[in-house]
């Protein structure tokens, strides 16, 4: 496990500089942001990727089941000038009800390859889109080298170690037990094997659902890379995103911005 999965304020900050770097630069070639849009973020954390949408004076919420992020987060915004423009909220996305108005921008970042009902997700989030909304979705397909999150793994053998997440699960949890790695992780990590989603599956699930891409952008190496271990992002080439399936396993992240037909 890495030192930045334990530090809340160094995961805000690299949310930050990604989200301000290439997050909003790829949203505003198809939608301008200004102090009228309003932003929701699903799977907020501690909502570091609002701040630059918040900066810019735009009206923002995040949403997370997590507790104590959620707490986390408000205390990290508590002296910020917009704070009145932001609203946190602790709780399932499904059973929420303070949602008081719909969005013209909503943030899915890191956050599909975690849900288990991905189709009855897209379809909820068109309840909350404005029209002419926008919705941004970033998630490393599941067939890349590390698309098993293992890098939150205590083993630094496995945290290391390339595409062995995509061994059967019975030999896949042996190998994590072997290692010595607690059963709350195991269990973490099988639940992800369970929800990883690859390309091809985003956008079949999106167009079922009705919504049309308007942006897409495959990395060979991912944004958040950049400041997470100092390495310069860099394109998958159009010669291998072209090929369906093999591509998963090359691109360690996917940048899509979808809106309904």
């Amino acid at each position: 496990m890495q030192k930045r999965h334990l530090d809340p304020l160094q995961y805000i900050n690299e949310q930050i500089f990604t989200t301000q770097k290439y997050i909003i630069p790829f949203i505003e070639q198809k939608k301008r942001i200004n102090e009228s849009v309003q932003v929701l973020e699903i799977g907020c954390g501690e909502a570091g990727n609002l701040k630059p949408f918040l900066d810019l004076g735009c009206t923002c919420t995040g949403v997370d089941f997590s507790t104590p992020k959620i707490e986390k987060g408000k205390a990290f915004y508590a002296s910020h000038p917009n704070v009145n423009n932001l609203t946190l909220i602790s709780e399932d996305i499904y059973k929420t009800t303070e949602f008081h108005s719909r969005f013209d921008i909503i943030i899915v970042r890191d956050v599909i390859e975690h849900i288990h009902d991905q189709d009855k997700f897209l379809g909820l989030m068109k309840d909350l889109m404005a029209p002419d909304a926008v919705a941004f979705f970033a998630f490393p397909p599941w067939q890349n080298p590390f698309g098993g999150h293992q890098q939150i793994c205590e083993s630094k053998i496995l945290s290391m170690l390339p595409y062995y997440h995509l061994l059967p699960a019975s030999i896949y949890k042996s190998v994590l037990k072997t290692f010595g790695e607690s059963d709350a992780k195991i269990t973490s990590l099988l639940e992800i094997k369970e929800t990883g989603i690859s390309l091809e599956r985003f956008e079949k699930l999106i167009a079922k659902n009705g919504y049309v891409q308007l942006l897409k952008t495959l990395y060979f190496i991912n944004p958040n890379y950049e400041v997470k271990f100092g390495l310069k992002p860099r394109l998958l080439s159009t010669f291998f995103s072209k090929i369906p399936y093999f591509r998963n396993y090359l691109s360690t992240c996917g940048y899509y911005l979808i809106k309904q037909k």
